[in-house]
C-alpha cells in the first residue's frame, strides 16, 4: 500500500491524498508536478528513476488506510539542478 507522503519534498507544497498534481518514483519518492517539470526535469534527485502520477485514495478507504502524516522536506535537496 502507497504511504501517500503529505508534501512535496523539494518545495513542501502540501499534496493531499486526493491531489492531482503528485508524482512519484519506484521509491515512493514524492513531489508536485512544477518542482518535476521545472526543477527536476523528469528525473527523482534521490534515486535517478522516473516519475509517475501518484494514484488517488478513494475517500471511503482513508479512515481504514490513512495517508502517511509524515513530512519529508529536504530544502537543499532540490538546489543545484536547475
Amino acid at each position: 500500500m502507497l504511504q501517500m507522503r503529505p508534501n512535496c519534498e523539494c518545495c513542501n507544497k502540501d499534496l493531499p491524498p486526493g491531489a492531482q498534481d503528485a508524482l512519484i518514483c519506484s521509491f515512493e519518492c514524492t513531489f508536485c508536478a512544477d518542482c518535476v517539470d521545472n526543477k527536476l526535469h523528469g528525473k527523482c534527485p534521490n534515486c535517478g528513476g522516473d516519475f509517475a502520477p501518484r494514484p488517488t485514495r478513494a475517500a471511503s478507504k482513508l479512515d481504514k488506510y490513512p495517508a502517511s502524516a509524515e513530512r519529508i522536506f529536504k530544502p537543499n535537496g532540490c538546489s543545484g539542478l536547475d
